[in-house]
């Protein structure tokens, strides 16, 4: 069980964001909005935590922070696009953190494919959508002001302090995160070229296109080069064996240049 919410932030972000709840601990900011989906909550929804006690990301791994070290949020949105355009909101929130990182933080980030922000090779954020009837839950974790990466994830995950860029407020990044992902539903729900507009952003702010990768499936694994990100959004990869790939799920490793 969550606390009661430690704070409401007065005002209105000036969104479709309107009602944002910050809680001291909560199992999962996810959880939080998942239930509230499941009795009519309202597209619009927002649950921010200093600590997340079951903090989820892919393939049911947890993602966990130091308390009151990253920004750990997570927005209930009712999209007015069919069902199998709702994974373009995952697109929509990573590249809404990405510019939020480069414009706030002076950082030079990138996406992962398919949800992941990085610094270099490291994770800097992360980004898990799940759904329930006619609603999206889009969470996102971002390391803020970490003083330093824990022994088992060194050279795997950063912070905005320990990649040296401009420390801001989790509030003033909340903020921002806010209105550009607003700016992004907002072209993909009313812009019929939304969707080719948020690829061409994605390709062009892309970590993993060019790059030699490992592609894990649940049955299966190879390696190859990711050359493309389809119109569908889909991973393009061309094995080793010169085999292509379309990769709708899956881990994607980066692999260094032989």
């Amino acid at each position: 069980m969550a606390d009661a919410p430690a704070t409401r932030l007065p005002g209105p972000v000036p969104t479709r964001f309107h009602t944002i709840d910050w809680f001291r601990t909560i199992d999962s900011t996810n959880r939080h909005l998942l239930d509230l989906a499941r009795t009519d909550g309202p597209d619009g929804l927002v649950a921010i935590a200093d600590e997340q006690l079951a903090g989820r990301g892919r393939l049911g791994r947890t993602w966990q922070a130091p308390v009151g070290a990253s920004l750990l949020v997570s927005v209930l949105v009712r999209p007015s696009v069919a069902p199998e355009e709702w994974p373009t909101l995952v697109g929509a929130a990573g590249i809404a953190a990405v510019e939020v990182l480069t414009v706030l933080c002076d950082l030079p980030a990138r996406l992962k494919w398919p949800n992941d922000v990085v610094v270099g090779d490291a994770k800097i954020a992360g980004v898990l959508a799940e759904s329930t009837g006619s609603a999206v839950v889009v969470g996102m974790g971002l390391n803020v002001t970490w003083s330093e990466v824990p022994p088992d994830l060194a050279g795997i995950a950063t912070a905005v302090s320990l990649a040296g860029g401009r420390v801001q407020p989790r509030l003033l990044l909340l903020h921002e995160w806010l209105r550009r992902l607003d700016h992004w539903l907002h072209l993909l729900e009313h812009d019929p070229r939304g969707e080719s507009i948020l690829r061409h952003a994605q390709r062009a702010r892309s970590a993993t296109l060019g790059r030699r990768v490992r592609v894990d499936l649940t049955d299966a694994s190879f390696e190859g080069v990711a050359h493309a990100l389809a119109p569908n959004g889909h991973l393009l990869v061309r094995a080793d064996d010169g085999t292509r790939h379309d990769v709708s799920t899956g881990d994607v490793v980066h692999l260094r240049p032989v």
